[in-house]
């Protein structure tokens, strides 16, 4: 990981660090070296999810997974300000051109960039329809199918470290399908949160007030991936809508679930889409095991593929 900082120092993970701390503490005669190795390549694996990277489960709203996805955000190389110097320290004289900074504050442009590269080749799209195809068209594996490893654990991440996946646009620009949300929406999601209607106006500012004859739930937020707070109950049916944006094809859909306490069923699991803008809606059912650890989670998948497009949403089970 580059540095900016003006004195020469070494920066190395938790579990490497571990080891150096246990051995400094241990050693009468504590030693090291460093060797410049210059620029290396093709360092295996290419991408990790960073240590200061944001992590789920979601404090706010739990229903909903957090992250959605990761991004590029480590050692990027961007224009930089003439005012200050590349560590932001007013004891710092140097002036540079470019800067190589690290920090979700670098994968947020990188995002914003792909949210307007989409809207330029779909100018119709919603902004959920955008964060949608990101979120399904991401990938959470390395090329020889083994899972993006979290750097903080050395251990696979999960959905609560990079949430859909990692973004790739060459996909994202033609999903197949997408989960789209329209204000309204939103809204009976603020209702079903219990919102006062003057917490709805300060978040929607326009005047909004739930309707008592209506039920509203979280779990009809039609949102691209699925998030479980298990609370005593053993079944959990969310209900989600889909748009074709890639014309005519039959989606069928595959469940993943890493345990046996989780079972997951979609009906229908087949959808037929004759034209573009069609939608389909379909049920999705958890039945889980109630009587499992508390504070314990578990992760699947639920992907829609018609041969060409593979639609993934991530699943999130959490024993509160």
């Amino acid at each position: 990981m580059c540095d900016r900082g003006v004195n020469a120092r070494v920066q190395k993970g938790e579990v490497a660090g571990d080891i150096i701390r246990h051995y400094v503490l241990t050693d009468p005669n504590p030693t090291a070296s460093v060797l410049i190795r210059g620029t290396v390549v093709n360092v295996q694996p290419c991408l990790v999810v960073a240590a200061f990277s944001s992590r789920g489960p979601n404090s706010i709203t739990p229903d909903i997974i957090k992250p959605d996805l990761i991004a590029p955000g480590v050692n990027i190389l961007a224009g930089w300000t003439g005012s200050k110097g590349p560590t932001g320290l007013a004891s710092d004289a140097r002036r540079v051109e470019f800067n190589i900074i690290s920090g979700t504050s670098m994968s947020c442009p990188h995002v914003s960039g792909l949210a307007a590269l989409l809207n330029s080749v779909h100018p119709e799209w919603s902004p959920a329809a955008i964060r949608s195809a990101l979120m399904t068209t991401a990938y959470k594996t390395y090329n020889d199918g083994k899972p993006i490893i979290d750097v903080t654990t050395g251990k696979p991440s999960t959905p609560f470290d990079h949430g859909a996946g990692h973004v790739l646009p060459t996909t994202a620009i033609n999903p197949g399908l997408i989960y789209d949300l329209t204000t309204v929406d939103y809204l009976g999601f603020l209702c079903a949160l219990n919102y006062t209607p003057s917490q709805i106006t300060s978040v929607s500012r326009r005047n909004y007030t739930c309707d008592p004859s209506k039920s509203y739930s979280v779990a009809h937020l039609n949102y691209p991936s699925f998030a479980v707070n298990v609370d005593g109950s053993s079944v959990f049916k969310y209900t989600r809508t889909v748009t074709s944006v890639g014309g005519a094809g039959s989606y069928s859909v595959k469940v993943n679930s890493e345990t046996t306490d989780v079972k997951i069923s979609v009906e229908p699991a087949v959808l037929n889409f004759k034209d573009i803008n069609e939608k389909k809606s379909h049920s999705v059912t958890f039945t889980v095991n109630s009587s499992k650890a508390s504070r314990s989670n578990s992760f699947g998948s639920i992907e829609w593929s018609d041969g060409k497009h593979v639609v993934a949403s991530p699943v999130a089970i959490s024993w509160t």
